[in-house]
């Protein structure tokens, strides 16, 4: 530390999730956490109605409304001071990560769209949430585009482009409503906005514009490639997407006086440059170094890893130079649905005496079915699911993919079908770590972080599914506290990232291990995962995109919503 000092310094850490946002307080000497606060977003995830107007939205829309990224500001980050019981002068930095691709159309002064008069019942002009997945013919046409002509960036994305990034989600706003469009100057991730907000002033995030904005060896795709998917996008980089970048770990500006109002911290102190919620656990996790693969586990999980080396990875998310850790290139996948999925399953297809036993028991229903799942064997269930409910963003990069469930009797239990999602999720994440092996970047320590590492039963599942031993993230708030030693770096008081996580990261070492029986007898489970994986996802049987083209048929919503 370069911190000279010897009262105590602290940074807070800012972590935008898919619900909710959290600030945390914590300390720079040793990454003790001393207080933190949680402010749930009022809108929640707009994917049925839109808020303000209470008119219907298609099918695999995402929306959110960018004042509830304000209010955890002015709410989450007062309370967690207070929680802290910290002098706010003893605060010397802030950092924020944001889920990602999370977009937020706006003004030049970088007002969102949706708070122009006028424009409060356009769907386009609100944020874009990661899981906005309606983007996926335009996401198609970006694909086939870059492999006809060739695109040199296309290989570094394991040669797809998903509908969740910036390009595609841009292009349906152009196609959709051109004339809100024209009114956008800036397509900004909120990663970057919120930090906008925090110093008044723009900066692009080296993480969100590598693996998001398809930015490679300091270029974005050309004008003739964006021209040949639609004359209209062939000035999208240069006039509303290109913009300064900032390295991981810099600070991106001081804190306002209008948000040091917010927050109650001190004005001037510096607010580090954005981060994706998943890279920037990886440092809270002490994983600096190549072979750690850190799977951020909640309502999707992002996998992240460094290497050494520069290999083309099948329908990985991206792989950047810099991107996670300077110095070494970071690598990104991901499962789309993964805590979602379970929530989904106990919100619709629980039974009522099942949520009283849960409730008379002072349990949660994930807890019962958990409790139940536990006590049978594997593969007693005979069941086998695949974990596409929101699509498959690693290996097969296609959202027009959704679940299955095959071996349901009229003798099958909820807590089976429970624990067969738990293992089609295990299953994904197995595919993704061997999808990486053999392409030369092989994992060699797995750790977990995020809020799903608390079921210690789905952890064991893991383990043993991937017949690897699993280590946790000591703390609870990985992408909060990852966000703290950028904000520390950004401060002054450590030199690069590695340093920081060095002291302020940590990691219970093989926390779960596997074990031999269960691990052969997933094994053989796997291997029909694999055989329905490739059936249904790489052209065996298109059903699954022909039921989606056929569901937004029966809805009878129009497509063009200006």
């Amino acid at each position: 530390m370069s911190q000279t000092s010897s009262a105590p310094a602290y940074v807070v850490g800012i972590d935008y999730g898919t619900l909710s946002g959290r600030a945390v307080v914590i300390r720079v000497e040793d990454g003790e956490e001393m207080g933190s606060a949680v402010c749930t977003y009022r809108h929640g995830v707009m994917d049925t109605v839109l808020a303000a107007t209470s008119e219907p939205l298609p099918p695999d829309w995402a929306l959110q409304v960018p004042a509830d990224y304000i209010e955890v500001l002015r709410q989450a980050v007062p309370a967690a001071v207070q929680a802290a019981g910290v002098a706010p002068e003893s605060i010397i930095g802030v950092g924020t990560d944001f889920t990602a691709c999370t977009m937020v159309p706006v003004t030049a002064d970088g007002t969102p769209l949706n708070e122009l008069p006028g424009l409060r019942d356009r769907p386009h002009a609100y944020v874009k949430l990661w899981r906005h997945h309606a983007a996926q013919a335009q996401a198609d046409r970006i694909n086939r585009l870059a492999e006809e002509r060739r695109e040199t960036w296309l290989p570094r994305y394991g040669g797809l482009i998903s509908s969740e990034w910036e390009f595609a989600k841009a292009l349906q706003v152009l196609e959709e409503d051109p004339a809100l469009y024209g009114l956008m100057d800036h397509w900004v991730e909120a990663a970057d906005w919120i930090v906008w907000q925090l110093t008044g002033s723009y900066v692009r995030n080296a993480c969100s514009a590598g693996y998001k904005g398809i930015l490679q060896d300091g270029a974005y795709p050309d004008r003739s490639f964006l021209a040949a998917l639609n004359p209209g996008f062939a000035g999208f980089v240069e006039e509303k997407l290109e913009h300064r970048i900032g390295a991981l770990g810099s600070a991106a500006g001081t804190l306002s006086a209008e948000a040091a109002a917010w927050t109650g911290l001190p004005a001037s102190i510096p607010v580090a440059v954005g981060n994706v919620d998943a890279h920037v656990t990886a440092p809270a996790a002490g994983a600096a170094s190549p072979g750690q693969m850190v799977a951020i586990m909640g309502t999707s999980t992002c996998h992240v890893m460094s290497s050494g080396e520069l290999r083309e990875v099948p329908g990985m998310c991206g792989v950047v130079d810099g991107g996670i850790v300077d110095g070494l290139y970071g690598y990104e996948a991901g499962q789309s649905g993964v805590g979602d999925i379970f929530a989904w399953f106990t919100a619709h297809f629980v039974p009522p005496d099942l949520v009283d036993e849960a409730a008379g028991r002072g349990f949660s229903v994930h807890e019962l079915l958990t409790e139940q799942a536990s006590l049978e064997d594997v593969g007693a269930h005979g069941l086998l699911a695949l974990d596409w409910q929101s699509g498959n963003r690693s290996v097969l990069v296609d959202h027009e993919l959704s679940g299955l469930l095959v071996g349901l009797t009229l003798a099958t239990a909820p807590h089976e079908v429970y624990r067969a999602l738990l293992e089609a999720t295990a299953f994904g994440t197995r595919t993704i770590v061997e999808t990486f092996a053999a392409a030369g970047i092989p994992v060699e320590q797995f750790i977990a972080a995020g809020g799903l590492v608390k079921n210690r039963f789905l952890m064991q599942i893991y383990a043993d599914v991937l017949n690897l031993p699993i280590s946790v993230i000591r703390s609870g708030q990985g992408p909060a506290l990852g966000s703290a030693i950028h904000a520390a770096v950004a401060a002054g008081a450590y030199p690069h990232v590695r340093a920081a996580a060095a002291a302020m990261g940590g990691v219970q070492q093989e926390a779960y291990l596997p074990d031999p029986d269960r691990a052969e007898s997933y094994s053989r489970l796997y291997a029909e995962y694999v055989a329905l994986h490739d059936y249904f996802g790489r052209g065996g049987n298109d059903v699954m995109r022909r039921l989606k083209e056929l569901r937004r048929s029966a809805r009878r919503i129009p497509k063009v919503l200006a």
